[in-house]
């Protein structure tokens, strides 16, 4: 099962190479990772998809790691995410108002445009991006990339829930 982790570390060189490795040592699988500043420049927020049976465990080990600050699992209902992708799709000149037509209905901005393909960026919620692949795909996908998953917990929207948040962080 994928979970999506967010780890607030120090800034300090050779972190990100400690948790990734933490990872590998355990035999788990990261999907996207995702790391870069926060508000204050001595923090990093690494924010990791892993295929982990055992949440309860990757916490645990990650918060023995000398930089690391803090740990939250985040879950979908209760966070933001977002990821941003570029792909090429094959669209000769006969077939291009078509491919570019298919792919304003989801916002994609063409980037580049070759003698036979259009590039496309599109940024948005992780399903949002696989179902624009999926419009793509019929007129050729040539290349593709896309970013690590970055997520934040959302704001609570009552005082109340903002309290017992405050609490437990």
């Amino acid at each position: 099962m994928n979970h999506v982790i967010s780890v607030l570390t120090e800034n300090k060189p050779g972190v990100l190479a400690r948790v990734s490795s933490m990872f590998a040592r355990r035999g788990f699988n990261i999907h996207s990772l995702a790391v870069g500043p926060t508000s204050d420049p001595t923090v990093s927020r690494m924010t990791v998809v892993v295929d982990a049976p055992d949440l309860e465990q990757i916490i645990k080990q990650l918060y023995k790691l000398v930089h690391v600050v803090k740990v939250m699992e985040l879950s979908s209902a209760d966070s933001i995410e977002r990821e941003i992708m570029m792909v090429r799709v094959s669209a000769e000149p006969k077939r291009r108002h078509e491919v570019l037509d298919a792919a304003r209905i989801f916002g994609a901005d063409p980037v580049d445009v070759g003698v036979a393909t259009v590039t496309f960026e599109l940024s948005g919620e992780p399903h949002r991006l696989g179902d624009f692949l999926e419009l793509m795909r019929p007129y050729g996908i040539v290349d593709l990339v896309k970013s690590g998953r970055i997520a934040l917990a959302k704001d609570p929207k009552t005082k109340d829930a903002a309290r017992a948040a405050l609490r437990s962080a």
